[in-house]
């Protein structure tokens, strides 16, 4: 279930569209696949050793504020719970845009499209209400029906690929700057690898079990992308590619027919629905776990009958209701905002990272009994690359969504004084 709810948060949305996103740099963009999954995998590693050490829930939260204290702790919490719920948003639209394939109705009503996307974002809230082992049968079920066409237009087009169709740089772009593109484009694929490690509470042997699915799921995540990738590109010629608004659909189109185009279609609603429902599963633990510590309301901490955080949860799903209404009635002011907030999201989730990687490093130096020299080795260097991996992540999200992402962070600072009153009012 915890490999499955990485891979599931990792396949999202974008795989569906990312190959058309990739073709006019050709085979260029193995490079930049290559160079992003290193990144990914090292931060895996990270994540891998952080949850052994410190099998805490709040993933991310739990391990930042053991090395750097409840500011920090509280700092990334808030900026991070807001990127959850924002971003399962964007998953939502995106479950409603794949639909289109068998409703066209959707492109065309606005508010039956929101009534569709906001019933989507409660189904989901209902079925994580029930308890982590509910949320984790969707999870292991989303992903192997999603993983399915992926994997069988991957796999069974490798025999049908045109090897005359693969240039290795179609537009004699300069390779530095290609290089960089690429990578810019696939590294919001990797969002999530830290998801199982946030559940932690609700994990069996979570020492053991965290680590193994955090670097299993990222593989297997990372595998796929760029076999497909490479697919893909020997299925369809370049400028064929670069215009598919549905690259995999397209794909299976041409070797089965529509029978094939409807499969992937189905394929990509399903990919969001479970992307849905694990990062709902994040937005209400990462809260909860900041609230036990005494940083965060101590509503979030309210569990129901099922050890679930159901303020956190419901609250959470409330304010994705919001963002939805805005963005499909309020016109294109609406969707402008609406835009700028996912990507304002998606940068957020990053800060995370790159405090993780010190992390590893400073709760290792704060307990120099567990710890030899040599251990301290290949920490060093996956904790050191992943944080580079990050910061170069951080870099190209833009000065824009840099400034507007620290004004997001400070806006916390009312509500993480509002905690300190609460704590010194009642030292219980």
């Amino acid at each position: 279930m915890c490999t499955a709810l990485v891979v599931g948060n990792m396949i999202g949305s974008g795989v569906f569209l990312l190959p058309a996103s990739l073709a006019p740099f050709g085979g260029v963009s193995m490079i930049g696949w290559l160079l992003t999954a290193a990144g990914a995998i090292c931060l895996a590693l990270v994540f891998a050793r952080l949850a052994a050490i410190l099998p805490k829930e709040g993933g991310p939260y739990a391990y930042i504020h053991e090395a750097f204290g409840g500011f920090a702790g509280f700092w990334i919490a808030w900026g991070y719970w807001i990127a959850l719920w924002a971003g399962n948003a964007a998953l939502a639209v995106a479950a409603t845009s794949y639909m289109q394939v068998f409703f066209p109705v959707l492109g065309h009503d606005n508010l039956l499209a929101g009534v569709f996307a906001i019933s989507l974002i409660w189904i989901v809230t209902w079925i994580n209400s029930r308890g982590a082992r509910s949320s984790g049968l969707v999870a292991v079920t989303t992903t192997l029906l999603k993983l399915l066409p992926l994997a069988a237009v991957t796999f069974i087009g490798f025999f049908h690929m045109q090897p005359d169709n693969i240039v290795f740089n179609p537009h004699d772009k300069p390779l530095l700057s290609s290089v960089s593109a690429t990578m810019a484009l696939t590294l919001w694929a990797f969002l999530g690898l830290e998801s199982a490690s946030v559940p932690a509470g609700d994990v069996i042997a979570p020492e053991k079990t965290i680590p193994r699915a955090t670097v299993l799921g990222t593989l297997i995540a990372t595998v796929l992308y760029i076999l497909s990738t490479v697919v893909l590109m020997g299925l369809m010629p370049p400028a064929m590619l670069a215009a598919s608004q549905a690259p995999f659909a397209d794909a299976a189109k041409l070797m089965w027919g529509d029978w094939g185009y409807y499969l992937v279609g189905f394929g990509a609603i399903v990919s969001c629905f479970g992307a849905l429902n694990g990062w709902s599963l994040m937005q209400a633990h990462v809260p909860a776990a900041a609230a036990h510590d005494g940083l965060f309301p101590r509503r979030f901490a309210q569990m129901n009958r099922q050890g679930v955080p159901i303020f956190g949860l419901v609250l959470s799903s409330g304010l994705v209701t919001v963002l939805m209404a805005m963005k499909y009635a309020g016109g294109d002011g609406g969707v402008k905002i609406f835009e700028f907030i996912i990507l304002l999201a998606t940068a957020t989730t990053l800060l995370p990272y790159a405090f993780c990687s010190m992390a590893l490093l400073a709760i290792m130096l704060m307990r120099p009994q567990q710890f030899q020299r040599k251990d301290y080795l290949a920490p060093l260097c996956f904790a050191g690359v992943g944080f580079a991996y990050s910061v170069w992540a951080l870099y190209g999200s833009g000065a824009d969504i840099v400034m507007w992402g620290m004004i997001l962070l400070l806006l916390g600072l009312p509500v993480y004084v509002w905690q300190v009153k609460e704590r010194y009012a009642d030292p219980s």
